[in-house]
C-alpha cells in the first residue's frame, strides 16, 4: 500500500485521496470472489483490476474533466463506498476457513509454519519494490518521474503528461488494491470500513520512511518508505502495549504526519530566530 502512495505522492507529485476506497474495494473484490469459492489468486488479480480502473477514474476526472487532484479523489473514494458495499453484499464478508492465497503458500510449505503469511508478505514487498524500481528506471517511468517534478518542462517537450497521470494513478491504486486483497484475506474478512485512514497511514509511512533512512537514490528511497511502513506499524504496536486505546491509533497517525510535515517550518522558524540572536549580538 505504501508503495502506491508514494507512486503518486514522491514521483507524480499528485495528492490522491482514491486511496481509502481502492484500499477497501481490493478486499471486498478478493473476499467476495474466494467466498464463492474462486481461485485466491485470480481474485487478488481481479482486486488489481479494480484498484487499476479506481484510479483510470480519479485520474480522468482530473486530466479530462479539469476536476483539481484533491477533489478527484475525493469524489472517487466518496463513490466507491457505495460500490464497495454493493460489491461485499452485506457489512462483512468472513474468509474463515476459506482457501486464500496464504493457505495455498502455507501449502507448499514443507513443514506447517505460523510464520508462513509473513513470509509470504516478504516475498510479495521485495518482488514489488524489483518491479517499482525497474519500471521507474525504463523511459516510461523516467518521464513519469519527470511529469511530477516539472510537469510544465516535460510538456514542452512534447510529452503528454495527462497520460502520465493516468498511468501512475492507475497503478497506484493498483498496488493499493492488492494490498487491501492481501490483507482481507489475512485477516480473514472483509468489510467497507477497512480503508479508512489508510491514505494518512501510508503517508505517515513515507515520511517516516523519509526522515530516518533517507532518499539520496530512487532504490534507496523505494526501501525507505517500505522500512517506514514496518517503523510505523511498530510504533503502534508499542504504544498499544502502552496503554493506547486502538480507537485513538488514527489520532496518533494524524499527529504523526502534522508533526514530520510542520517540522520543516518549525526549523526554519528556530534558524531564523538564531540569526537574529547572532545579528544583535554583532551589533552590539
Amino acid at each position: 500500500m505504501v508503495l502506491g502512495v508514494y507512486l503518486t505522492f514522491r514521483v507524480l507529485d499528485y495528492a490522491d485521496l482514491t486511496v481509502d476506497g481502492s484500499f477497501t474495494m481490493g478486499g471486498a473484490i478478493a473476499a467476495v470472489i474466494i467466498f464463492s469459492g474462486g481461485n485466491p489468486w485470480l481474485a487478488t488479480l481481479a482486486a488489481i483490476c479494480g484498484g487499476l480502473l479506481a484510479g483510470t477514474i480519479t485520474g480522468l476526472l482530473h486530466t479530462v474533466f479539469k476536476i483539481t487532484p484533491l477533489l478527484s479523489g475525493i469524489l472517487t473514494m466518496t463513490g466507491l463506498y457505495s460500490v464497495n458495499l454493493r460489491i461485499l453484499g452485506r457489512a462483512n464478508v468472513p474468509l474463515l476457513r476459506a482457501d486464500t492465497v496464504i493457505t495455498r503458500f502455507n501449502s507448499w510449505l514443507p513443514t506447517d509454519s505460523i510464520y508462513g503469511a509473513s513470509l509470504l508478505g516478504l516475498i510479495i514487498v521485495v518482488l514489488a519494490v524489483v518491479a517499482l524500481y525497474l519500471f521507474l528506471k525504463t523511459e516510461v517511468g523516467l518521464v513519469l518521474q519527470a511529469t511530477g517534478d516539472n510537469e510544465q518542462m516535460i510538456r514542452a517537450q512534447g510529452v503528454n503528461t495527462n497520460h502520465m497521470k493516468l498511468l501512475g494513478l492507475a497503478l497506484s491504486n493498483g498496488m493499493v488494491a492488492c494490498s487491501g486483497a492481501l490483507v482481507a484475506q489475512n485477516q480473514q474478512f472483509a468489510d467497507a470500513g477497512m480503508g479508512i485512514g489508510m491514505i494518512v497511514a501510508g503517508l505517515a509511512s513515507v515520511i517516516i520512511g523519509e526522515a530516518i533512512f533517507g532518499k539520496r537514490t530512487l532504490l534507496q528511497h523505494i526501501i525507505a518508505v517500505v522500512c517506514g511502513s514496518v517503523v510505523y506499524r511498530a510504533v503502534l504496536a508499542l504504544v498499544l502495549r502502552l496503554g493506547l486505546a486502538p480507537t485513538d491509533f488514527k489520532l496518533l497517525t494524524a499527529l504523526i504526519v502534522v508533526v514530520a510535515l510542520a517540522s520543516p517550518q518549525v526549523k526554519g522558524w528556530l534558524g531564523k530566530g538564531k540569526n537574529n540572536r547572532k545579528g544583535e549580538t554583532l551589533d552590539a
